[in-house]
């Protein structure tokens, strides 16, 4: 379990491999710099873990419990917080800045934000169902068709796939590529697509295995 970092989504590019002069598209992600705001020890909370706050404010945007707890550590007001499961501490200090050189060109990362809201989608769009025949006179050709029994059980079962609303949810994208860290611009650039639209909040961080 390592540290992450959260980041803005900025849009998307594409950047060109010198060796095989391949366009590769990447994401380009506002990565920090984070903060240090709480270190957490298996003695004092029974686990090992690091929060880091994200996104300088004013102290007008926070409560007084959140100044309070960011002055503690010697953080500036910080809109986001997230804390991440390490396995040792000891590397960390309180109001540490942590900025995007935590990773390594070529690096596994999970990307993690909430997906584009879509509204009120139909069957075709949302669970990808197929259309009725188009033919003329068909008045099926979006429908959703038969829904469930009749006389037995009378009722549509619950978790039934039906239209609703579609998107806004939070997705995890998982073992996409870092190809590029710019460090003096605290920009980090994974290859492909990632969840959300530009200017969402981000979480990226080193790919674990699925169960730890």
């Amino acid at each position: 379990m390592s540290l992450g970092i959260l980041g803005t989504k900025l849009g998307m590019t594409q950047i060109f491999d010198r060796e095989t002069g391949l366009s590769i598209p990447v994401t380009v992600i506002q990565a920090g710099p984070c903060f240090v705001a709480q270190i957490k020890t298996q003695q004092t909370d029974g686990y090992n873990a690091i929060q880091i706050g994200y996104n300088e404010v004013k102290e007008k945007a926070l409560s007084k419990p959140e100044i309070g707890h960011l002055q503690k550590a010697g953080a500036p007001p910080l809109r986001h917080l997230k804390e991440y499961r390490v396995d040792d501490t000891a590397q960390f200090e309180a109001g540490q800045s942590i900025k995007p050189d935590i990773f390594s060109d070529g690096q596994l990362v999970d990307v993690t934000g909430t997906s584009m809201g879509r509204g009120f989608s139909g069957y075709q769009k949302r669970h990808n169902f197929r259309r009725g025949p188009m033919s003329h006179g068909s008045k099926n050709h979006r429908e959703p068709g038969s829904t469930g029994p009749g006389t037995t059980p009378g009722r549509i079962f619950p978790g039934k796939k039906m239209a609703g609303r579609y998107g806004g949810t939070q997705v995890t994208t998982r073992k996409l590529t870092v190809v590029q860290i710019d460090s003096d611009r605290n920009l980090l650039l994974i290859k492909g697509a990632v969840p959300g639209k530009p200017g969402s909040l981000l979480s990226i961080a080193p790919t674990r295995k699925v169960g730890k």
